[in-house]
């Protein structure tokens, strides 16, 4: 069966937008823009002419950069919205269900939520280190499942599901879900991504990003990779012109080589770092357990976690609290040393103030 298959019906039939035609060199009456540029514009497309429909140049760059075909590969406005594409093409509203992780990144759920689709969750266990167990999720999957979505490296957790336990889901749930493996942090660990799998598996599919190594969060561009039918059908749900020109242009200059050479030295940088502050944080009287990272944060329970990042506040440091299950742990994002120099310092007055 193709993968295919397990979309909506509807979503199987769907056809991209037909937009009005795109040829350089050519008087362009056809698309109700501008005939003038703004004097603000300062880039090297006009920005009185609708964008690209999707961005062909930028498309064959990170299918460069992550390792696959072009055509198996969607720019999106960050992985979130490739997230929002999946679950709008293959969950029907209170018919099929996704499986996720927990603790793990929100969005998943939110967006299965605005969907109608059932969430199931499968807890992480604490006293194994947020270890995922392949029999657990395998375990919570019927044959509505129709997505199960793997973040590795974990958020918040900075864990890793090992490449075995991914092609195990992949072999067992063939022709019956997707696995949706979520690689926003995976340039600060050692892993290798899932990407060279997806000739072999159809129903893998992979998320990328620029928002974290990169360093271009406030771009919104990341990545969906898949096989051609999924691609084919997320793109015919994603809107036209998703990408603006600027952002485009932003991101073309981003993978020059130069751009990328500095990226990984940030992304050297930042594990040297994380290194540097969770040693330090390690025997500090505050900090009961700092579980390993792979990612550009790291989880830490301390001893009453509210009341530390209220303090952590006060001194203009904003660390993230979830409360609930992790209601006693808080996520510590590296930044720069002389910003991790603050939050040491934070944490030594805050333990000299309890003395």
């Amino acid at each position: 069966m193709s993968v295919a298959n397990l979309a909506r019906p509807e979503i199987r039939k769907l056809q991209p937008y037909k937009a009005a035609m795109q040829i350089d060199d050519t008087v362009r009456l056809n698309a109700n823009e501008a005939p003038w540029n703004s004097s603000g514009d300062r880039f090297r497309r006009p920005l009185n002419r609708y964008p690209e429909i999707r961005p062909a140049r930028l498309q064959r760059q990170l299918s460069r950069r992550f390792g696959c075909e072009s055509d198996q590969l969607l720019v999106t406005r960050g992985s979130s919205e490739a997230i929002d594409l999946l679950l709008r093409a293959f969950c029907r509203a209170d018919v099929d269900n996704v499986v996720t992780l927990a603790p793990s990144f929100s969005m998943y759920a939110h967006y299965a939520e605005i969907q109608g689709a059932e969430v199931r969750e499968v807890a992480l266990p604490r006293d194994r280190d947020f270890d995922a167990d392949t029999n657990a999720i395998l375990a919570a999957c019927d044959d509505q499942t129709r997505l199960v979505f793997v973040c590795t490296p974990n958020n918040p957790t900075g864990t890793t599901v090992p490449r075995q336990k991914i092609v195990e889901l992949l072999q067992s749930r063939r022709d019956k879900s997707l696995i949706v493996v979520d690689e926003a942090y995976i340039e600060f660990s050692d892993a290798s991504s899932c990407a060279d799998m997806l000739d072999a598996y159809d129903n893998l599919v992979v998320l990328r990003t620029l928002s974290k190594a990169l360093a271009f969060a406030g771009v919104r561009c990341g990545t969906v990779m898949g096989n051609l039918q999924v691609i084919g059908m997320l793109n015919a749900i994603q809107a036209p012109y998703a990408l603006a020109t600027p952002v485009v242009e932003c991101v073309e200059n981003a993978l020059q080589a130069d751009q990328l050479e500095q990226a990984a030295q940030g992304v050297a940088l930042i594990v040297e770092e994380r290194e540097r502050v969770t040693d330090a944080l390690g025997g500090h009287e505050l900090v009961e357990k700092i579980w390993p990272s792979s990612a550009n944060f790291f989880l830490m329970q301390v001893s009453n976690a509210e009341a530390v990042v209220a303090a952590c506040k006060e001194r203009n440091i904003l660390l993230r609290y979830f409360g609930g299950s992790l209601a006693d742990c808080i996520r510590v994002t590296i930044g720069s040393p002389e910003e991790n120099d603050t939050l040491l310092g934070a944490f030594d007055s805050l333990a000299g103030a309890r003395s």
